[in-house]
């Protein structure tokens, strides 16, 4: 009897580390060999950015961070992280994009829902390798267990915190360059060091990470914060959601706008300015913003709809935020005619 008692202890023993290797993954140094190497890992879980498979519990040598005003995707939420190679620095350019070495990692996982019932849709994964950046998207499974590489996008059909029920689009691995492309180059669009917290950057150059705390950090407002005045609202709205196109050598440099947060001439920003091309996407109107008149401002009637062809941004979005429409409307209402 104490024979068989034993066995079945043993069998216990095994049966339960089978089932802590079936869903977690060793707390190791990320894999340097697949993130800089040449090929397109399979699944999420190859890199050792996660110590689980379902990519709750970064590893160590990921840091998580957050924007101070965040790209808007139907309401998604965001985990954000980075990762670089042990020895290396992340260099700071001014308040702008922080620059990261060979090496590094950008992972943003968007997911719906709250506490228990929250749910993963898809991981990005921006990888800095010696040729540049290169852009992969992860669709995440049904059991949450893992996330495989989905160069053709995909749909899953969400509920948004609003109640809406869309047809959520992962962009496919063509979709991503279209917004990480400045000069024909994939480049990160997120993590730029006016849209990061001071007390995150301090602690990323106290730990090593980063060269130095750069002047001008932290100084983008948070553009639902209304003590920051309408237009710092509004135009750190379209720096975050629009500039990463509308800028020279942008996707959509050729429109003319130039939406970045240091632009300071008022036509480059759209103030009275035609479009360059007035198809249907302009609702019969005249010129991107006309002070006083938000009816009247192409900028306005895109962000208003959701329509292919009229809705902007073009991609990334299935749905409106009214929050955003309403903070264009007061910014230009407010301008002088």
């Amino acid at each position: 009897m104490r024979g068989i008692g034993f066995l079945v202890t043993a069998l216990a023993v095994l049966a339960a580390s089978v089932v802590a290797q079936a869903t977690s993954v060793p707390s190791s140094v990320v894999r340097d060999d697949i993130v800089q190497g040449e090929g397109f890992p399979r699944t999420l879980a190859e890199y050792g950015f996660f110590n689980d498979r379902g990519a709750r519990e970064p590893s160590a040598y990921v840091t998580g961070y957050e924007l101070n005003t965040p790209l808007f995707s139907d309401g998604a939420a965001k985990l954000r992280y980075i990762y670089v190679p042990s020895g290396q620095k992340v260099e700071a350019s001014g308040d702008g994009l922080l620059q990261f070495p060979v090496g590094s990692a950008i992972i943003k996982t968007f997911a719906f829902g709250e506490g228990e019932d929250q749910r993963f849709i898809e991981t990005r994964v921006l990888l800095h390798r010696a040729d540049g950046w290169l852009a992969l998207p992860y669709k995440w499974n049904e059991e949450q267990t893992e996330a495989r590489l989905a160069l053709a996008g995909g749909r899953v059909p969400i509920t948004t915190a609003s109640g809406e029920e869309i047809s959520y689009r992962i962009p496919n691995k063509n979709q991503c360059k279209t917004c990480h492309s400045v000069d024909g180059e994939v480049v990160p669009i997120g993590p730029k060091a006016r849209n990061l917290s001071a007390n995150w950057l301090g602690s990323m150059r106290d730990s090593s990470i980063l060269d130095a705390v750069p002047e001008g950090a932290d100084s983008l407002p948070v553009w639902t914060d209304t003590s920051a005045g309408k237009e710092a609202r509004a135009r750190a709205y379209l720096e975050v959601n629009c500039a990463h196109c509308h800028q020279p050598g942008g996707g959509a440099s050729n429109s003319g706008l130039d939406l970045r947060w240091e632009q300071d001439d008022a036509f480059a920003v759209g103030v009275r300015k035609p479009p360059v091309a007035a198809g249907r996407g302009a609702g019969g109107l005249l010129v991107s913003i006309e002070p006083g008149n938000p009816d009247a401002s192409i900028l306005v009637h895109r962000m208003n709809s959701a329509e292919p062809g009229v809705a902007m941004p073009e991609l990334g979005r299935s749905t409106i935020d009214h929050a955003a429409v309403a903070v264009m409307r007061d910014w230009i209402a407010e301008m002088e005619q």
